[in-house]
């Protein structure tokens, strides 16, 4: 049985380890390869079987992806090795932004040291219907969404809200379910985390951080676009009202 195929959170920890390094490939017997592979092997992303795979995310496999990583960077001289690509993306984001990645990497590497990121049964929505991969991966998508769906998260900003006076409404686009809904939508509101894991770090959650939502703008702060796997409730008013200008025109 062969081992699967790696995932984009696999890729992110293995790249952070060759940026750390320099944009240099680790060899086998390095301990951080160890390490690598040890953590690798502990993700609860292939289930339990492929760990009984005597090769899955050994420290010669881990040590040969640094290697892909590192011959395929473009200030490499020499002949890069054969990649995929994801690996050629992975390259392009630590590329264009090495602190945003190396923070996302540390972040997992945070939720599995914790064990809080064990613990997350797979969320409905952390893949994207088309396949395509978030920047966050996996593992922070789910992290993310497991606190959003929180209870006492969203009845601490629902309370904070009516202190303030502040109505039950979408942020971006003023959407109130209890006046669409009547009785059956009173109190019911959505939270988002204003700035994914990736960005922030694993931090103590406060009020501020978060945002009352309706469904759907809720779900089109998550989707993966063009590009981009996440934006503030900012960013998509923006979104909308560069659209609803484009429509008129």
């Amino acid at each position: 049985m062969r081992s699967p195929a790696w995932m984009w959170d696999e890729l992110l920890l293995a790249c952070a380890l060759v940026v750390e390094n320099g944009w240099q490939e680790l060899r086998e017997g390095d301990r951080r390869v160890d390490e690598l592979s040890n953590l690798l092997r502990s993700l609860p992303l292939h289930g339990n079987s492929a760990r009984g795979i005597p090769k899955f995310r050994s420290t010669g496999s881990v040590s040969r992806k640094t290697t892909d990583l590192a011959t395929n960077h473009p200030a490499y001289q020499g002949k890069g090795t054969r990649c995929g690509r994801l690996d050629r993306e992975m390259i392009a984001r630590f590329t264009a932004d090495p602190a945003l990645m190396l923070n996302a990497a540390k972040a997992i590497e945070a939720g599995i040291g914790s064990g809080e990121l064990s613990h997350i049964p797979e969320q409905p929505g952390e893949a994207e219907e088309d396949g395509a991969t978030a920047l966050e991966g996996r593992l922070l998508a789910r992290w993310t969404l497991a606190r959003e769906r929180d209870p006492k998260l969203r009845r601490r900003k629902i309370d904070s809200a009516r202190r303030m006076g502040q109505p039950l409404e979408c942020e971006v686009c003023d959407f109130h379910f209890g006046r669409f809904y009547g009785d059956l939508g009173k109190d019911y509101i959505e939270v988002h985390h204003v700035l994914p894991l990736h960005v922030s770090g694993p931090r103590e959650t406060k009020l501020e951080d978060l945002a009352l939502l309706c469904s759907n703008c809720h779900r089109m702060c998550h989707r993966n676009h063009v590009g981009e796997s996440w934006r503030t409730p900012g960013m998509l008013r923006a979104k909308v009202a560069e659209n609803s200008t484009a429509s008129r025109t």
